[in-house]
C-alpha cells in the first residue's frame, strides 16, 4: 500500500498513467469506511490526539489509517515528515497505518493525490480514515470536500476564546475538542467550552440538522476521549438514517472529478512544447510592466488552444 500511495503521489506522467490503472483496479474492492477530517491551530497538540485518539479506536476493533499532512518549505519545498514520531502508539499498532506526506504546495497545503490515498486504503480494508491537516487557512476547505466528520481541535487559556476563530471554520466542523484540559487548565477548558457551545447557537443550523457538540479533552493523559469517540459514531449513526452521508459522498465525487479535469488540464498546459518556448517571454513581459497578467494570460491560453496547422 505505501508503494501505490507513492505512486498516485507521483508528478512523473508514467507513474500518473499506472496510478490510474491502479486504482481503476481497486475500486471493485473499496469497502465501506468512515472518514474523518481533524484540524486546529500549530501547537493544538493534533499529533498526540491523534495517536490517542487512533489508539482508542484500534482497541475497538477498527483498523485506521492516519494521512498526514506535512507543510512543505516555501523555500526549500521540503517536508520533515516527523508524524510518525510523534504518533509512537499509532505507528506501532499492528491495526493502524500513518502515512505522513508532503504538501508540495498544493491547495491549503493538502497533497493532490490525498483522495486517491484514501481509496487505496479503503481497498486495503481500513474501516476508519483521519486526514489531519496541517492547519495553514485553506487546508481546511479542501480537506472538509473529502471527509465525512470535521473535528477542529482547540485551545484554552491562549486569549480571548472567540477572538481571532474563523467564522467559515466553525461553522465547517461537525464537533469541537479543547485539547489539552488537564492540571491548572482544566478549569479554563470548561469556561471555554461554555463560550463555544454559545457561540454555535448564534449560526445558522447547518443542512443536515446536526449541532456540533463541543467536548473537552487531555490527549496526554487520555481523558475525555471515549467522549469525543462517542460523539462521532453518534454523528456517523444519524446521518448515515437520515441520508446526509450518502448525499455528501456523491457530491464529494462530482467535486473530486472536477478538480482532477482542472488538474490534469494545467499539467497540460504548463508542459506542452509550444507555451514552453513563449512562458518565460510572456513572464518577463508581466514582469517588467510591459503587458498586464490577464493580458498574459488569455494569450497564453490562447495559444494553447489554437488548433493545430
Amino acid at each position: 500500500m505505501s508503494r501505490a500511495i507513492t505512486l498516485v503521489e507521483s508528478t512523473l506522467a508514467s507513474d500518473q498513467l499506472l496510478a490510474v490503472e491502479v486504482l481503476a483496479g481497486c475500486q471493485a474492492h473499496v469497502k465501506e469506511s468512515f472518514r474523518i477530517g481533524i484540524t486546529g491551530v500549530p501547537g493544538v497538540g493534533k499529533s498526540t490526539f491523534i495517536d490517542a485518539f487512533g489508539s482508542h479506536l484500534t482497541g475497538l476493533g477498527h483498523k485506521v489509517v492516519v494521512l498526514a499532512i506535512d507543510p512543505s518549505s516555501e523555500i526549500s519545498h521540503g517536508s520533515i515528515l516527523g508524524d510518525k514520531t510523534r504518533m509512537e502508539r499509532l505507528s506501532r499498532d499492528p491495526r493502524a497505518y500513518v502515512r505522513p506526506s508532503p504538501a508540495r504546495g498544493s491547495l491549503g497545503g493538502v497533497t493532490r493525490a490525498t483522495r486517491e490515498a484514501i481509496l487505496l486504503c479503503e481497498a486495503a480494508g481500513f474501516d476508519l480514515i483521519i486526514v489531519e491537516t496541517v492547519g495553514v487557512g485553506q487546508s481546511e476547505i479542501a480537506v472538509h470536500s473529502m471527509v465525512d466528520f470535521f473535528l477542529l481541535l482547540m485551545l484554552a487559556g491562549a486569549g480571548d476564546e472567540l477572538q481571532g476563530i474563523k467564522k467559515g471554520i466553525m461553522e465547517m466542523a461537525d464537533g469541537i475538542a479543547i485539547n489539552k484540559a488537564d492540571g491548572d487548565n482544566l478549569q479554563k477548558a470548561k469556561q471555554a467550552r461554555a463560550e463555544y457551545e454559545s457561540a454555535l447557537h448564534l449560526f445558522p443550523m447547518a443542512a443536515n440538522g446536526w449541532l456540533p457538540p463541543v467536548k473537552i479533552c487531555s490527549a496526554v493523559l487520555g481523558d475525555g476521549i471515549p467522549e469525543l469517540t462517542e460523539m462521532v459514531f453518534n454523528f456517523r449513526d444519524t446521518q448515515s438514517a437520515n441520508g446526509f452521508l450518502g448525499n455528501q459522498r456523491r457530491q464529494q465525487a462530482k467535486t473530486w472529478m472536477h478538480e482532477t479535469i482542472g488538474h490534469v488540464l494545467l499539467n497540460r498546459f504548463y508542459k506542452d512544447a509550444e507555451i514552453q518556448k513563449v512562458l518565460i517571454d510572456k513572464e518577463l513581459q508581466v514582469e517588467s510592466g510591459k503587458i498586464p497578467p490577464t493580458v498574459a494570460a488569455t494569450q497564453l491560453i490562447e495559444l494553447y488552444l489554437q488548433p493545430i496547422s
